[in-house]
C-alpha cells in the first residue's frame, strides 16, 4: 500500500497531521498502537480538565457563603463515581468525534504498532506501507526512576503514575506525589480540593522550575493555604509499600500516603526508531524549527522531540511539518508558544520569563498590574493574582506575559496574539477592553510599561 504521508502515533500531533495533509490532497495513513487522540485526550489534558471542574464546583460550594449563599459544607457530599463517569463520558465522545474526522477527510485509520523497515517503509499487522514521507508523532510515557521498592509499590498498585489515579474508584485520603511538575502540581490541586491529604516531594529547590519567579511564589502561597504540603530540595531514596523515603538537608523523612504518584516527567517514545538511523540527542529526536530530522523525508513532531510537550505545540508542530512536505515554506517559533498550570488560581504563560530575559541579556522593562484592583475580580470573588508584561525598552515589543488568575488560560491569547503579529505594549494600552472585565488588567499593565496604570496606587 503506497501514501504520500505515513504518520505514527494518533494523538494531537499525529490526527491533526493527518486531517491537515488530507485536506491539503495527500493520500495518507495513521497508525496507532492504541488509541486515537493519544495521551492528551485519553489520560492527560481532557480527563484532568473534567476532574479540575467538577474540583472547581467542590470549592465553590464549600466557601459559597462569601457570596451569601449558605449551605454549610457538611451538606456538600462528593459522589466520585459520578465525577469519573463524567470524565470518561468526555473522553469517550472527543474520541468518537476524532475518529469520525478521519472518516471524513479520508484519512486511513491503521490500528497495530508501527515496525520501521526504512525511512519509507513500514510494517503494521504484516502488512507493508510504502511513504513517501513518515511524520512520527509516538508521543512520550512516564519516566520511572530506579528507586528501590518501586516495582514492588507498583505491583501492589501502592505506587501509581497519571493513567492509574485518572481511574480510582474512591478519593484518597492521602497522597503523596514524587514530583512538583505541572502534571503533579495538578493532582494536588484536584485532590486537594476533595479533602485529601496532599505532600509533594521535589528534588529541585523550587516546583515549576520553568515559570516566572513572581508567579511560581503566588501559586506556593496558594497551594500551602490549601494545606498541600511541599518538600523541595528532597531525594527519594525508598518505597517501602505506602511510605516514601527521602532525604532533605541531610535528613532521613518519611512520607505515607494511600497513594503514592509517580510523576517526575515523560521520556520521548524512541524504541524502534534505531533501524532508520535519526539522530537523538537527550533522548529526543532532533529537529529543526521546521520538524525535519536528518532524513530528508522525515518528520518528527510533539513530545517525541521534546522541544515542548504541549498538546497545542505538536498541533502547531504538525502543520508545520504537513505544510512543508506539501511544498510550503512553514516554520515554528517556540518564544510564541502558551503554556499553563491548571488549578486554583490558574497560571498561564507566553514567552520569555524575566528570569530567561536576563539570561539573554536582553534590554526590557516589565509592567505588572494586580487583579485586586480590578472591579471584575472583585465582583468574581477572585480578586488574587496578576499579569505581567515583559517587553523590550526599544521597540515595546512583547518578549512574555504572565498571567496568575481564575481564568488565566483563557486570557493568555491575547498576550499571544499580540505577540505573533509583532505588536507593542503601546498598542495594547490604547487598545480598549470592555469593563467590567478581567482582560482590563492586559490595558493596565501595558500602560504600566508605559508610564503607571490608570487603576492603582
Amino acid at each position: 500500500m503506497k501514501y504520500d504521508i505515513i504518520i505514527i502515533g494518533a494523538g494531537p500531533g499525529g490526527y491533526v497531521a493527518a486531517i491537515k495533509a488530507a485536506q491539503l490532497g495527500a493520500k495518507v495513513a495513521l497508525v496507532e498502537k492504541e488509541a486515537l487522540g493519544g495521551v492528551c485526550l485519553n489520560i492527560g489534558c481532557i480527563p484532568t480538565k473534567a476532574l479540575i471542574k467538577s474540583a472547581k464546583i467542590r470549592r465553590l460550594l464549600d466557601n459559597s457563603e462569601k457570596y451569601g449563599i449558605e449551605i454549610g459544607k457538611e451538606s456538600v457530599k462528593t459522589d466520585w463515581e459520578k465525577v469519573i463517569k463524567r470524565k470518561d463520558e468526555i473522553v469517550q465522545k472527543l474520541t468518537a468525534g476524532v475518529g469520525m474526522l478521519l472518516k471524513k477527510n479520508g484519512v486511513d485509520v491503521i490500528l497495530g504498532e508501527a515496525k520501521f523497515l526504512s525511512n519509507r517503509e513500514v510494517e503494521v499487522n504484516g502488512i507493508v506501507l510504502q511513504g513517501e514521507n513518515l511524520i512520527l508523532a509516538m508521543g512520550a510515557s512516564p519516566i520511572l526512576p530506579p528507586i528501590p521498592g518501586m516495582k514492588e509499590a507498583l505491583e501492589r498498585g501502592a505506587l501509581v503514575t497519571s493513567k492509574e489515579l485518572l481511574s480510582v474508584r474512591e478519593i484518597p485520603k492521602s497522597l503523596v506525589i514524587i514530583g512538583g511538575g505541572v502534571i503533579g502540581v495538578e493532582y494536588a490541586t484536584i485532590f486537594g480540593s476533595f479533602g485529601t491529604e496532599v505532600t509533594i516531594i521535589e528534588k529541585l529547590d523550587n516546583i515549576l522550575a520553568n515559570i516566572d519567579d513572581d508567579a511560581r511564589a503566588l501559586l506556593l502561597r496558594t497551594l500551602k493555604r490549601n494545606n498541600i504540603r511541599i518538600e523541595t530540595g528532597a531525594t527519594v531514596t525508598a518505597l517501602n509499600g505506602n511510605e516514601v523515603s527521602y532525604e532533605k538537608d541531610g535528613n532521613a523523612h518519611t512520607a505515607t500516603g494511600e497513594k503514592i504518584l509517580l510523576s517526575v516527567g515523560m521520556r520521548p517514545n524512541t524504541a524502534g526508531l534505531e533501524a532508520l538511523g535519526i539522530n537523538i540527542e537527550r533522548g529526543a529526536v532532533v529537529t529543526d524549527e521546521r520538524m525535519r530530522t536528518n532524513l530528508p523525508n522525515v518528520y518528527a513532531i510533539g513530545d517525541l522531540n521534546g522541544k515542548l510537550m504541549l498538546a497545542h505545540v505538536a498541533s502547531r508542530e504538525a502543520i508545520v511539518a504537513v505544510e512543508n512536505i506539501m511544498g510550503k515554506d512553514s516554520k515554528i517559533d517556540y518564544d510564541r508558544m502558551p503554556a499553563g498550570i491548571y488549578g486554583f488560581p490558574e497560571v498561564a504563560m507566553m514567552g520569555l520569563t524575566e528570569r530567561e530575559a536576563k539570561e539573554r541579556g536582553l534590554d526590557y522593562r516589565v509592567g505588572k498590574f494586580p487583579f485586586s484592583a480590578l472591579g471584575k475580580a472583585l465582583a468574581d470573588g477572585e480578586s488574587e493574582g496578576f499579569v505581567k508584561i515583559i517587553a523590550d525598552n526599544e521597540y515595546g515589543e512583547i518578549l512574555g506575559v504572565h498571567i496568575v488568575a481564575e481564568n488565566a488560560m483563557e486570557m493568555i491569547s491575547e498576550g499571544t496574539i499580540t505577540a505573533e503579529l509583532e505588536g507593542t505594549v503601546n498598542e495594547m494600552a490604547k487598545t480598549v477592553h470592555p469593563h467590567p472585565s478581567l482582560s482590563e488588567a492586559f490595558m493596565e499593565a501595558a500602560m504600566a510599561l508605559i508610564h503607571k496604570a490608570i487603576h492603582i496606587l
